[in-house]
Formats: C-alpha cells, structure tokens, sequence
C-alpha cells in the first residue's frame, strides 16, 4: 500500500473516533493537576485566570457554532462513518480557514487544557492533536480533491489549513441556521461547561481537602446542564428544531 493510501486510511478510521481524542488526556490531566495550587497564591487570580482559559474555549466553541450554523446539509458536521460533501464549502468562514470545525476543536480543548497552567501538557496536547489531525485532513482533503477536483485545488491554494487569513473573506453563501447549529452544539456546550466545574471542583478539593462550590461555576454549570435537557427534550418530543424549515 502506498503512504497516500496508508495516510487516507488512517485518517478515515480516526475520522470516525475523533470525538474521543479529550478522553486520552484524562490521565494527563489527573497527573497535572496533582499538585494543584491558586495562582499566584490568590483564588481571585486563579478565578480570573479561570474566564481567560473559559473565553478561549468559548472562542473554539463560537467557530464551530459559526461554521455549523452556515453550512449546507450534508457537509460540515459531527458525521462519523464516513466523508460527507454534496457541496464544497468556500464561503464565510471557509473562506479564510479550510478546517474551521477543527480549528474549534483545538480552542475548544486548549482552554481546558490551559486550566491546569502547566506548559508540558500543553506542549503534549498541541503534539497530540498534530498527529491526531494531521492524517484526518489529509484524508478529508484526498475526499474533496477526488469530487471536487480544480475547484477545491483553487480554493485550497488560497486558502489556509488551519490558520485563518482573514483579508480572504467572503459572506457566507447561507443565512444562519440557529437550530442546526443548536443541534451540533449543544452536547459541546454542556461538556465544556462541565468539564472545566469538575476541574474546578477537584482543584479546590486538593488545596483545601473539601468540595467548595463557587456560585459562578454552579450557576455555569447549571446553565450547561439545563441546555442539554432542553435541548434534548425539544429534539426528542417535538419538532421545534426541525432543521428542514429554516
């Protein structure tokens, strides 16, 4: 087998399993946040250190919610079996970033990351999503390239990987659709929200060996929850986020 097709196949198998790259760190985190301690000695600097790593992540998260909410059926989303593409995108967002789903992914778990303040897991995390992602774009590309052809080898040429370059922009092609971006975040939305309460969580239980609960992450964390049942409700029992009507 060729290294192309060795390359293509690996990244179509991690393609399907890519929402389960955060829980490989979990060990990671445990190790770092083991001597866990407020920064600079201070819980209000460690609390204001908390809204930056929060902001970035959010900041991942709003990509994604951009990026979903303007695309047309069946192309960007949270598909796992195989590569989906009845148009290629080349508007709003793409056209300054060619993977703006996963240029979210990375803030969206940077954020996270950075909560520890430890530089080494950083390091390991940025090296672990390079590898990780590295052999789904070239698949995700190799698909595009095959279907699209000139068109997508024209957009790729000015367009970058990963790093937007925001004097390309264009408007989206497509008018918002909030209850399709609703539908793929949400689950996101809530497991941001959590995860960084549970840090939270155990952190304060390593310095003071008690659970204190800050009202401003009980009251983030409700939020998280409270969406993701409504959220699950409404897509359950009712047709209110019916993403044929728009």
């Amino acid at each position: 087998m060729e290294i192309q097709e060795e390359f293509e196949k690996t990244g179509n198998w991690l393609f399907r399993w890519r929402s389960y790259l955060p829980l490989a760190l979990i060990p990671l985190f445990l190790l770092a946040m083991e001597k866990y301690h407020y920064l600079n000695n201070s819980e209000a600097s460690d609390n204001l250190w908390e809204l930056i790593c929060l902001f970035i992540s959010f900041l991942g998260l709003g990509i994604r919610v951009w990026t979903v909410g303007h695309t047309p059926p069946r192309t960007s989303g949270r598909n796992t079996r195989a590569q989906i593409a009845d148009t290629l995108n080349t508007t709003g967002i793409y056209s300054i970033v060619r993977h703006p789903l996963y240029l979210g992914n990375f803030l969206m778990i940077a954020g996270i990351v950075m909560f520890t303040r430890h530089l080494w897991l950083m390091l390991i995390y940025i090296l672990l999503f390079a590898l990780y992602y590295e052999r789904i774009i070239f698949a995700e590309e190799a698909f595009l390239k095959r279907k699209f052809g000139q068109d997508f080898i024209d957009w790729a040429n000015k367009t970058p990987a990963f790093i937007p370059k925001f004097k390309n922009y264009c408007p989206p092609a497509n008018k918002f659709n909030w209850k399709k971006a609703l539908k793929a975040e949400y689950n996101g939305f809530a497991a941001l929200l959590l995860s960084m309460f549970a840090l939270e969580v155990y952190g304060d239980w390593l310095i003071q060996h008690k659970i204190d609960l800050d009202l401003h992450w009980i009251v983030l964390s409700g939020i998280g929850i409270l969406t993701w049942i409504t959220v699950r409700f409404l897509k359950k029992y009712t047709r209110v986020l019916d993403i044929t009507k728009r």
